[in-house]
């Protein structure tokens, strides 16, 4: 954790490189949503973003030291939970534990909904 932290000076923070928006980390292909509520969360409200080429990958952040291994080095990782607090933990985590393309999503559940509306969907199915 220490060495994660030492990296999160003013110049860290002040360019915003760790931080996306959903909207535009659907842009993103190839990537990985990881969302890090609980098992009760994601039962209630569960996330699919295949049409936009992003695999949704559920750990609880309780869970995320002993699952680490699902998590693929080779592609960029959002981490996400409903109120922002707990991805940025995960964010944290997996930057100390040597992950290099990882953001932390700068969004909630609410936030989610509002991007996914018809138009958005109907755009990515004509980009196809």
């Amino acid at each position: 954790m220490e060495n994660a932290l030492k990296k999160m000076g003013l110049s860290f923070t002040g360019r915003g490189k760790h931080v996306i928006s959903f909207e535009n980390f659907l842009d993103e292909k190839d990537a990985v949503f990881l969302d890090v509520r609980s098992k009760e969360e994601c039962g209630t409200m569960r996330f699919n973003f295949g049409l936009f080429g992003i695999k949704v990958v559920e750990i609880p952040i309780e869970q995320l030291p002993d699952r680490i291994d699902e998590l693929p080095k080779d592609k960029l990782i959002g981490t996400f939970c409903s109120s922002k607090t707990r991805a940025a933990w995960a964010y944290i985590y997996l930057i100390e534990k040597g992950f290099e393309n990882v953001k932390w999503i700068s969004a909630g559940n609410e936030d989610v909904g509002a991007v996914l509306k018809p138009g958005r969907i109907f755009k990515q199915l004509k980009e196809q």
